[in-house]
């Protein structure tokens, strides 16, 4: 039975197919995932293990690609931002705050924010090191601190310096000990892919199926807003800095965090709209996007191989 083959054939199968089983389980099995044990620790330690996946990758990223890294990073997470608060503030000044059901703060919390296990998956699987590594930088867009920026409410919130420390620690202790000793490099690579399956499910064991069914039409066009217009620009911004576009495509989606947006600015400006609705519409934009942002970035890689001769980029053979 060729299993891994036939997952392998679904865009993002490694990442998308237990992701959606740890959905499936939470969904309509969630104590089985109490019983404790082994079984609870995985399927609540997404963290851990997104960690070590880092800190293996990050051995195979050389000194002389921390600047490709940097400029890497940076570029697709201003692109990010710039195409959620552009298309927010948009609704906000010209629609009356309301664009087919969607407000301001549900477009803005949607399509700022990365899914960072999601990413480094897809840029692992699809991409090379310094798209792997570029999450360092991607991790300024995680939680509600960009959004805060763009809703000008910069002034409440403090920088998240610690929680940013502890993305890049794990990328920077793997480089080390990666450039140091070669034999560690490809021992540690190798090993980081194996832990990309164990981590999609542990992420899908915190996300319900419901929330695609409770947000409606709008939050499914929400969904689509941050893969298809956010992904477009993230792409093209990560090809103007010298990248192929899969860490471009590879942000194209909602992190689950940012469900709590809503209720974190709501709480500061309770103008701001209705706190349910918005919820949901954000919730059903990180679930559909699990589903189209590895479509996307399959789609930008096959492209790529058209484009390349063989052996030149990741993935193909001579």
């Amino acid at each position: 039975m060729l299993l891994k083959q036939k997952i392998e054939k679904i865009p993002g199968g490694m990442m998308v197919v237990p992701l959606f089983l740890g959905a499936l389980t939470y969904t309509f099995f969630p104590t089985a995932l109490e019983i404790g044990g082994f079984v609870t620790s995985i399927a609540h330690g997404s963290g851990a293990l997104i960690g070590t996946f880092l800190f293996c990758m990050g051995a195979g990223i050389k000194f002389r690609a921390a600047a490709a890294v940097v400029k890497k990073g940076l570029a697709v997470t201003l692109a990010k931002f710039l195409a959620g608060t552009c298309l927010g503030l948009l609704v906000a000044y010209f629609s009356n705050d309301s664009f087919l059901g969607l407000s301001s703060l549900a477009i803005i919390a949607a399509m700022t924010n990365t899914n960072g296990g999601l990413y480094a998956a897809l840029a692992g699987e699809y991409g090379d090191e310094t798209d792997v590594g570029s999450i360092a930088i991607l991790s300024l867009n995680d939680g509600p601190f960009l959004t805060m920026i763009a809703l000008g409410a910069s002034g409440l919130v403090v920088i998240p310096f610690h929680s940013l420390l502890g993305v890049v620690i794990p990328i920077v202790a793997g480089m080390i000990l990666g450039n140091l000793d070669v034999e560690m490099e490809k021992f540690l690579t190798i090993g980081g892919m194996v832990l990309i399956p164990f981590f999609a499910f542990s992420l899908g064991c915190s996300l319900s199926i419901g929330v695609l069914f409770s947000a409606g039409l709008a939050g499914i066009l929400l969904g689509l807003l941050t893969t298809i217009l956010g992904g477009a620009l993230c792409i093209y911004a990560d090809r103007l800095s010298g990248g192929t576009g899969i860490a471009g495509a590879a942000a194209s989606s909602t992190a689950g965090n940012a469900v709590a947006t809503p209720a974190a600015l709501v709480m500061i400006d309770p103008t701001l709209g209705n706190l349910d609705v918005t919820t949901s519409q954000v919730a059903a934009s990180s679930m559909l996007t699990v589903l189209l942002t590895p479509i996307l970035t399959q789609w930008v890689h096959k492209r790529n191989k058209l484009r390349v001769p063989p052996g030149v980029y990741p993935g193909t053979k001579p």
